[in-house]
C-alpha cells in the first residue's frame, strides 16, 4: 500500500519538475524567481521524504543520493532570489551536488535502468556546465544548450521516480 508520504514525494517532484521548467522559459525575473522558489521548495521536500523512505528500507547509498540533491537544491534556492547573473555561484555548487546525488541515486538497481540512465545523462550535463562555468564561461542557468540540456532529462528522471512512487505496491 502506498503511504501518504510517497503522495506528497510524488507531487513535490511533479510540482517541482513543471514550474523548474517553466520558470526557464518566461521573460519576467519576478514571474521566473517566484516559480523556481515555489519549485525549489517542493523539490526539497520530496527529496526529504526520499531519504527517508530510502533509509528506512536500508538503501543507504540511494538515501544518501537524494540527501545530496537536497543539498544541491537548497544551493539553488538560496541563489535564486538574487537574479540570474548573481546566482552562478550558488548554482554552480547546486548542479554539481545534483550531478553527485544523481550519480549516487542511480549507482544501484534500485530503479529502472532508464531512469537511472536519464538520471546519469543528466548528471553528466550538469557536470559539463558546472565545469564550463567554472573555467570562465559566461553561462547563466537559462543558457542553452548548456546548461539547460540537462533540465529535461531531470525531468524524466523525476518522472520515472513518481512512477516509482505512485505504483500499488513498494
Amino acid at each position: 500500500m502506498r503511504s501518504i508520504l510517497d503522495t506528497v514525494a510524488a507531487i513535490g517532484l511533479a510540482i517541482g519538475g513543471a514550474l523548474g521548467m517553466a520558470g526557464t522559459f518566461v521573460a519576467s525575473d519576478a514571474l521566473r524567481e517566484t516559480l523556481w522558489t515555489i519549485d525549489g521548495v517542493a523539490i526539497v521536500v520530496a527529496a526529504a521524504l526520499l531519504v527517508m523512505k530510502y533509509q528506512r528500507l536500508g538503501n543507504d547509498l540511494v538515501a544518501a543520493g537524494f540527501l545530496t540533491f537536497l543539498a544541491g537544491e537548497s544551493l539553488l534556492l538560496a541563489g535564486n532570489a538574487a537574479g540570474l547573473q548573481a546566482s552562478v555561484p550558488s548554482y554552480v555548487g547546486g548542479i554539481a551536488l545534483w550531478a553527485a546525488g544523481l550519480t549516487m541515486v542511480s549507482a544501484q538497481a534500485t530503479f529502472a535502468l532508464w531512469m537511472r540512465l536519464t538520471a546519469l545523462v543528466s548528471a553528466l550535463l550538469f557536470v559539463v556546465s558546472a565545469a564550463m562555468i567554472l573555467w570562465g564561461a559566461p553561462l547563466l542557468p537559462t543558457s542553452a544548450p548548456l546548461p539547460a540540456a540537462g533540465y529535461p532529462f531531470l525531468v524524466l528522471t523525476f518522472i520515472g521516480w513518481i512512477w516509482t512512487l505512485m505504483k500499488s505496491e513498494r
